[in-house]
């Protein structure tokens, strides 16, 4: 993922922290040539957890105001394997393209069956009509680097019904 970001001069918008899955994928960035820009709360600095090679490193008070800021930069979502705060983001930017507050794509990127269970849990929502069959488009899952960009590289943005109930 790191690799091809760069390749394609994309810029990477992340959490900014320099451990784990997203530190590996700035540092692949970084190492290949592209931008990073991380977004890190002052906890988490304070915490020596920062990755200084970004090309630009903001500093927040706060999770909230991290978050708006990579939603109004970013041009797409990429949720890779993580924990809690990775699935908290996903469904959040989820939400908030349901309720139009942007029309970027969503990629689940669903590495190795990672993310199947959740996608078994979607398809329990609009089987049980607790989503309008139309929030199908909301998001994607992907099982690889290539059919994410292909993805990216393709989107048009779908019709999203505004009504709540069918």
């Amino acid at each position: 993922l790191g690799e091809t970001i760069a390749k394609n001069g994309d810029h990477l918008i992340y959490g900014g922290a320099n451990l784990g899955l997203m530190g590996e994928i700035a540092k692949t960035v970084k190492a290949n040539g592209g931008k990073v820009l991380g977004v890190l709360p002052r906890s988490l600095h304070e915490r020596k957890l920062a990755f200084h090679e970004a090309d630009e490193l903001i500093i927040t008070e706060t999770m909230r105001e991290r978050k708006e800021i990579m939603d109004q930069r970013a041009d797409a979502f990429i949720a890779l394997p993580g924990g809690f705060g990775t699935l908290e983001e996903l469904i959040e930017i989820i939400t908030l393209k349901q309720l139009n507050y942007h029309k970027k794509p969503v990629i689940i990127l669903n590495v190795d069956g990672f993310y199947q269970k959740l996608y078994e849990l979607f398809e329990v929502y609009f089987a049980n009509k607790f989503a309008n069959p139309d929030y199908e488009n909301l998001y994607t899952f992907q099982t690889d680097v290539n059919g994410t960009f292909n993805y990216i590289d393709n989107y048009v943005v779908p019709p999203i019904s505004n009504k709540w109930f069918y």
